[in-house]
């Protein structure tokens, strides 16, 4: 089973490290924190902090590190649940961290350079700045679900499914919130919408599976 053949002791070491990222973040951002909270299901936070966001913010880069760290540990969870019960490997896991932060990143500048490049540098501010906060709180959500994972319910298929069916469920609200945001935009570019979609929305996943493959 799972639990008899991975230590615990680099899970317990990375979840403490998230424990602390969030501790720290809304020690210093209690405020924004608490608002963040509510970002599913309540579009306050988007139109309140949109005006403040910035190239590199402390808050969102914080949660950032939560997320590729709380994203891989439960990414290697499902890999020894659903396709191969590994030992864990920390050489094996800082490959799956280097991999998702470096192709969140690298969507985010190729978004970035699309904005510059067609002059809708606001536009897509906007829309990066969304996408990052309801990815951001996916992380936020995972961390609970891995410490569940580890300490008390043994993964299975069924618990790593429904997981995954709550992530989408957090990106698919996302999507539509920032749908009925500039749906106007994107209903008088539908092509390009679409043709972005496929390169640099399910494209980079596709991708991600195939090297984990």
């Amino acid at each position: 089973m799972l639990r008899n053949i991975i230590s615990n002791e680099w899970f317990t070491i990375l979840i403490v490290l998230c424990l602390i990222i969030i501790a720290f973040t809304k020690l210093s951002f209690s405020r924004r924190f608490n608002d963040f909270v509510t970002v599913v299901g309540n579009s306050n936070y988007l139109k309140i902090y949109r005006r403040d966001q910035k190239f590199i913010d402390q808050f969102d880069g914080l949660l950032f590190l939560n997320l590729v760290i709380s994203a891989s540990i439960f990414v290697f969870l499902a890999f020894t649940t659903l396709i191969d019960p590994i030992e864990f490997d920390i050489f094996l896991f800082i490959k799956i961290l280097v991999a998702i932060g470096a192709i969140i990143l690298i969507k985010v500048l190729l978004e970035r350079l699309i904005g510059s490049l067609f002059d809708i540098d606001d536009l897509m501010d906007s829309y990066i700045f969304q996408k990052t906060n309801y990815r951001n709180f996916t992380g936020l959500f995972l961390l609970p679900i891995n410490i569940l994972l580890i300490y008390s319910f043994e993964p299975t298929s069924v618990i790593i499914y429904v997981v995954m069916a709550f992530i989408v469920l957090i990106h698919l609200i996302g999507f539509l919130t920032t749908f009925k945001s500039y749906q106007n935009v994107i209903i008088e570019n539908l092509f390009y919408f679409i043709l972005y979609l496929c390169a640099l929305e399910f494209g980079p996943y596709i991708l991600l599976y195939k090297v984990f493959n």
